[in-house]
């Protein structure tokens, strides 16, 4: 009899895995150690998504994350020197575990951003 229920236990937790996709959620959290709720997707979601944008540089620097299920999976790795935003997304249950690769404000792109508009102010001025 043991043996049944526990065959019979297997089944029904391999059948709900295989028809519905479970992924971590949160909104605009501070930390993914905040993105720890999970949530049920619906039929047509097929994917787990995560959303992480930065803006400000240094101490002014902010964070966030978004995570949720998805119909699609959005490819967005975008940079523009104090602001970014990267997504990843996943296909199995409660596969979005950790944060999208993080966006890195990039030095290179301020420095060049700086001196453009030095070049602009000291072309103005003469």
């Amino acid at each position: 009899m043991k043996l049944f229920l526990l065959v019979v236990l297997g089944v029904a937790l391999c059948t709900e895995s295989a028809s519905s996709l479970t992924c971590f959620s949160c909104k605009d959290a501070t930390s993914n150690i905040h993105c720890l709720g999970t949530t049920k997707c619906g039929e047509n979601e097929k994917y787990c998504l995560t959303t992480y944008s930065s803006s400000g540089t240094g101490s002014d620097r902010s964070q966030r994350i978004t995570k949720k299920c998805s119909a699609f999976c959005p490819t967005i790795d975008l940079n523009i020197g104090i602001a970014g935003v990267a997504t990843s997304c996943c296909e199995s249950s409660l596969c979005n575990i950790s944060g999208a690769s993080s966006v890195k404000t990039s030095s290179t792109i301020l420095t060049l951003g700086v001196l453009a508009s030095l070049a602009c102010i000291l072309r103005m001025g003469f």
